[in-house]
């Protein structure tokens, strides 16, 4: 049986309360806040049709309702209002990204502290798709006599920059040359292409085997599978702020789920035709003993090419509709990075002009 009209604006006007005090909605609340028009012994009766429907619970019987997970997948797909940044928590926005970020690991970072500060949520991000950046340069310049600095970039963006100490008498010439070489060796070439030197290598001359051989060493520690794995968490003691884990073995459970950072990687993957991913309860596929939570996450694209993705996991009882906000507007400015502004820049007016 589908839902009514009025079935569907309780159950909304249940999760908003819900999710604002973490505490059961009665149909007295319901009727002076959202539907005064009806009486309370209709709105009990629609409540308690809803609990026959799987929607609502009541912990006492003396109690209002709480929703289950089916009801907060209900409110994500049907029932969520939409809303935009304010201007506070657009400024924490730019406050990261109003710098120019040219590499993707502080790319991941920087998304993961934004989430965090503006839902109050513990944030994870991870790198993917590292291996298959294609190299489109390579850039050797000069800091003093004996080192210089090793920028490597993709069609991602800078994917590392390093020290190298090469020897004495380094002149710009040099490392123009070097540039040029060993550009040259790597240039048009994916990451997990370059695993074992060839035939090339063996021929490079003396003075460019340092440099050369740091190259080398940053390719092959990104070619590996686990870096393409690494994980950044933001706020994980913010978890214990939520009430859902004031329970101490509750508490120990998520934390210690947050800690085995490889169980996570599964269940932050989106499906390839899938922005934004709101997994709930059982449709997080955690495993027996897994504790109940929500994770939502957003692919982040530069160039086309998913590059990670970053998100927020929580109590079920989450502020679905900030949390889809913050992960839209980000990916939306994470797309914008390579250019040449910094991320935040050119988006002032328009996004504060529409937060209001």
């Amino acid at each position: 049986m589908g839902l009514t009209g009025r079935k569907e604006k309780i159950l909304q006007a249940i999760v908003d309360g819900y999710i604002e005090n973490c505490q059961p909605v009665s149909s007295s609340e319901i009727k002076e806040k959202h539907l005064p028009a009806l009486s309370s012994a209709t709105i009990r009766n629609e409540m308690a049709a809803l609990e026959a429907m799987g929607y609502l619970v009541q912990p006492h019987t003396s109690s209002g309702r709480i929703p289950t997970a089916d009801a907060y997948r209900l409110y994500v797909e049907k029932l969520m209002p939409r809303r935009k940044l304010s201007r506070s928590e657009l400024k924490i926005v730019k406050r990261y990204f109003n710098k120019k970020i040219t590499e993707i690991d502080d790319m991941l970072k920087s998304t993961a502290k934004v989430i965090s500060e503006i839902t109050n949520l513990t944030s994870v991000a991870y790198v993917q798709n590292t291996r298959e950046a294609t190299v489109t340069n390579i850039k050797i310049v000069r800091i003093t006599d004996s080192t210089a600095l090793i920028i490597i970039v993709t069609d991602l963006g800078v994917l590392k920059d390093t020290t190298v100490n090469i020897g004495e008498g380094v002149t710009d010439e040099y490392c123009d040359d070097a540039s040029r070489f060993v550009t040259s060796v790597f240039g048009g070439h994916k990451i997990c292409e370059i695993n074992k030197p060839k035939s090339i290598i063996k021929q490079v001359k003396r003075e460019y085997v340092r440099v050369f051989d740091t190259v080398l060493k940053i390719f092959k520690n990104y070619s590996h599978d686990e870096m393409m794995s690494d994980i950044v968490l933001e706020g994980s003691s913010k978890i214990l702020e939520q009430p859902e884990y004031a329970n101490l073995q509750k508490a120990k459970a998520m934390l210690e789920f947050l800690d085995a950072k490889e169980e996570l990687v599964p269940v932050l993957q989106n499906s390839d035709d899938m922005n934004i991913s709101i997994k709930i309860g059982k449709d997080n596929e955690l495993g027996e003993g897994m504790p109940e939570c929500a994770i939502v996450t957003a692919s982040y694209n530069i160039n086309g090419l998913t590059v990670g993705n970053a998100g927020v996991i929580g109590p079920i009882r989450m502020d679905y509709s900030k949390v889809v906000s913050v992960l839209d507007y980000l990916s939306k400015t994470v797309q914008m990075l390579p250019a040449g502004e910094s991320a935040a820049s050119g988006k002032d007016d328009e996004s504060d002009e529409e937060s209001e």
